[in-house]
């Protein structure tokens, strides 16, 4: 078992948000499904699932209204390819919320950053003016265009 492991407290559709998330990205699986009674007769009612998300291990418990998520807490998307951070933003963002630089929500009220790994690369820059034209691009934006911030980057209008 890995050492640190996301867990995500919904009020009742842990295994309805683990299927949407399998379902989204690739080389994800399935893991444990338990449920209320499983050992003792009980309901079936799921209470709790483990599951993999490209290599992630994540565990989602039905713990009711007591808590929501918040911003405060996201999963953040590393992209290699502008498709890539397409593809997860529409995705996601169904049913949910699309934020500002990069944040959605997705229909579980769980906030998500879909950004490009181009985008730590071009705001690094040694040179603190392409890196500032970077941040003020990024920050004018909901999804993340990397064509836009490399343009920026090097100091051309979009």
């Amino acid at each position: 078992m890995q050492k640190i492991t996301p867990f995500l407290w919904f009020d009742d559709k842990a295994e309805e948000a683990m299927n949407f998330y399998l379902a989204i990205f690739k080389n994800s699986k399935a893991g444990n499904i338990y449920r209320n009674g499983d050992s003792a007769g009980g309901s079936g009612k799921v209470m709790s699932v483990t599951f993999e998300l490209d290599g992630q291990p994540f565990m989602a418990m039905n713990g009711g209204p007591h808590f929501i998520f918040s911003p405060a807490i996201s999963m953040f998307v590393n992209c290699e390819t502008q498709s890539e951070v397409d593809e997860l933003w529409e995705k996601l963002s169904a049913g949910g919320g699309k934020s500002r630089c990069g944040w959605l929500k997705d229909k579980y009220g769980l906030s998500w950053q879909i950004i490009p790994s181009a985008l730590g690369t071009l705001l690094h820059d040694k040179d603190p003016a392409k890196a500032r034209r970077v941040m003020q691009a990024m920050m004018q934006m909901t999804k993340i265009d990397i064509k836009a911030l490399q343009l920026a980057h090097e100091g051309v209008a979009a």
